[in-house]
């Protein structure tokens, strides 16, 4: 067997490539819920948001392509985009997690695009197709699957539930305001400019938590892969990946958020998470997976 013959093919490289690309996000945004929990050990919540932006804004500063051009126009829109996409949601997940635990808020984040099809409904003032409303109705009842079980425990689980439900709406109407918003100047540059707002307005509360850490090698760690990893290169593989795969199937991604935040929640942190929830998690994906589905049908057909 020559040496040739067992070196892979270019297409199977490229192949391996797109999968990797579209499940490292994923991955990554999955640990994020675990990185939070870490990183409240050392830190407020609101320091914890602040840390995570200035580093991933200092990550991507690193990345060319996120310092390119953006309209003058879109500025305004961007600036929004940094308080629904960044500011607001980053500091909701941290709070939260002060109440309920990792793998239920990452669970809970597994509704992100059964609320985003829910928001561009709202936006464009278009009732969904039957189809679309039932797999909508479906992802729904996952979400109050998830949620059940921890509403009884007390008046803080609650909160903790419903500041993790704010942050998921607020992604919603993010994603929906980020789209043309990059389809005009590219995914980088929009979410760099965007990480720069949310940096300055999570500054006044976040310089406080962040002057009066105790830091430990562990929460240290988890802050620096919070910020270069769940607020930096994901976002970057994220781009990537829509440019070789398209932005229907790169966003598939989101699918792997809850099942690696229970997991690493249970594993690492011996969190409990009620089988009633784990089964609502599962019906939560299954929703969001048939609301895209029935998307990518409605694209198709017309």
């Amino acid at each position: 067997m020559t040496t040739t013959s067992i070196l892979v093919s270019p297409a199977a490289r490229s192949e391996a490539t797109d999968w990797l690309l579209l499940v490292a996000p994923g991955m990554i945004w999955g640990a994020s819920f675990l990185f939070i929990a870490q990183g409240l050990e050392a830190l407020g919540p609101s320091g914890v948001t602040f840390v995570r932006i200035l580093i991933g804004f200092g990550t991507l500063a690193l990345i060319p392509a996120a310092r390119g051009p953006v309209a003058r126009s879109d500025w305004a829109a961007i600036a929004l985009l940094g308080v629904l996409w960044l500011a607001f949601p980053l500091s909701m997940f941290p709070f939260a997690e002060q109440r309920v635990s990792s793998a239920l808020t990452g669970m809970l984040n597994g509704s992100n695009p059964i609320f985003t099809v829910i928001v561009a409904s709202f936006l464009i003032k278009r009732a969904p197709s039957r189809a679309l409303a039932a797999s909508l109705a479906v992802g729904l009842l996952g979400t109050v699957l998830i949620a059940w079980p921890t509403v009884f425990e007390g008046h803080s689980s609650l909160v903790g539930v419903l500041l993790t439900l704010a942050g998921v709406v607020s992604y919603g109407f993010a994603i929906n305001l980020a789209r043309p918003l990059q389809q005009r100047n590219g995914a980088l540059p929009v979410i760099w400019r965007a990480q720069a707002v949310a940096l300055v307005l999570t500054a006044p509360l976040g310089l406080p938590d962040l002057a009066s850490a105790h830091w430990t090698v562990v929460s240290l760690l988890a802050m620096l892969a919070l910020g270069t990893l769940g607020t930096g290169l994901a976002y970057v593989l994220l781009a990537v990946a829509a440019g070789r795969v398209g932005a229907t199937r790169a966003s598939a991604t989101t699918f792997l958020i809850p099942a690696v935040a229970l997991f690493l929640g249970v594993m690492v942190r011996g969190e409990h998470v009620p089988l009633l929830s784990m089964i609502g998690g599962a019906v939560c994906v299954i929703g969001a997976w048939l609301t895209r589905r029935v998307q990518i049908g409605a694209t198709q057909s017309h």
